[in-house]
């Protein structure tokens, strides 16, 4: 490891325990190479692939930052995989600051940002800056919104409030009833020149990267190719600028009566495993075997036989 312009690629343990780690990724960016800010992301244009993955409290931002991701995105998902609803609908900014805010206070070094929700944006300026200030204030260095062309004037109200924006193109869950459901876009010619054209117009706007959701991969190398900020897919394919999947997701904890979409790969399955452990703790209460002696907290004998004394009782420190 060098700080004097030496190239050591650092590996993921170098990086959850030496921040001094050097892997260059351009000028801009933190010292163990990832992105900080939003200007730090889009710097990323054309670079190594970004890595954004959802999260939505402490403990899930840390596995994440831990594992070396660029981006945090809290996302609406918190919806679907932690509160339980159907869709993304029922999910609102209060809901979104206080999982913004459990995520910020993890302390992580990838960039944080914050999903706005659906009728949280789509009215006045005045009360779309209010819901990006509460994501803000909570610890959101940037914030996401869906839609195309006709979220452009909100868009520049955003960062004329000096807040980075995030678009998020394709498939936008926001708008599944208009949508007809959770279904792949642009699969047709019109509609994919409509995707193309939001894309130039959101980026002409001043978002500083595209999540694009469920679009084929034609569409999305078409896209990353003709803008130059980031494009994150999700069910997007591999030509784009980085992916992005849901905790939840990826680790096999979205439970067995939900069906995975094809672009989800499972790096584990978690939810078996908290689930065999739990039966065991379950059948160790049971069987009187926990707490052990060692998992107990024992008075000194001296103590004990006084408060047996005390309390005409017979108790043993085992």
């Amino acid at each position: 490891m060098s700080l004097d312009g030496a190239e050591f690629p650092c590996t993921v343990r170098d990086r959850v325990t030496n921040l001094l780690c050097y892997e260059p990724v351009g000028e801009v960016m933190g010292m163990d190479g990832r992105p900080r800010t939003a200007t730090e992301v889009r710097a990323r244009k054309g670079g190594p692939p970004l890595v954004m993955v959802t999260a939505y409290d402490a403990p899930s931002a840390r596995t994440v930052d831990a594992a070396g991701a660029d981006i945090i995105l809290v996302g609406d998902s918190v919806a679907m995989v932690v509160l339980g609803y159907d869709d993304t609908l029922e999910v609102t900014i209060d809901d979104m600051a206080r999982h913004v805010a459990a995520v910020h206070r993890a302390k992580p070094g990838a960039l944080i940002v914050g999903d706005l929700p659906w009728l949280s944006y789509h009215g006045s300026h005045d009360r779309t800056l209010d819901n990006v200030a509460r994501l803000v204030r909570a610890g959101a260095g940037a914030v996401k919104l869906e839609g195309g062309a006709k979220r452009l004037d909100t868009v520049r109200a955003i960062l004329d409030a000096e807040v980075p924006v995030m678009g998020h193109l394709g498939l936008t869950p926001q708008s599944l009833h208009a949508l007809g459901g959770f279904k792949v876009q642009g699969q047709e010619l019109n509609a994919a020149k409509i995707l193309v054209d939001d894309a130039r117009a959101l980026v002409d706007a001043g978002v500083f990267a595209l999540v694009l959701e469920c679009v084929p991969d034609a569409v999305a190398r078409t896209i990353t190719d003709e803008v130059s900020v980031p494009t994150i897919g999700i069910g997007a394919g591999r030509h784009v600028d980085g992916q992005v999947l849901v905790w939840h997701d990826l680790l096999g904890f979205s439970g067995a009566d939900r069906p995975q979409p094809r672009f989800v790969r499972q790096y584990a399955q978690l939810e078996k495993v908290a689930t065999t452990a739990l039966g065991r703790f379950c059948a160790d209460v049971r069987a009187g075997t926990y707490p052990s002696s060692k998992e107990t907290y024992h008075l000194a004998d001296r103590v004990l036989a006084a408060f047996a004394a005390e309390t005409d009782t017979s108790v043993s420190s085992v």
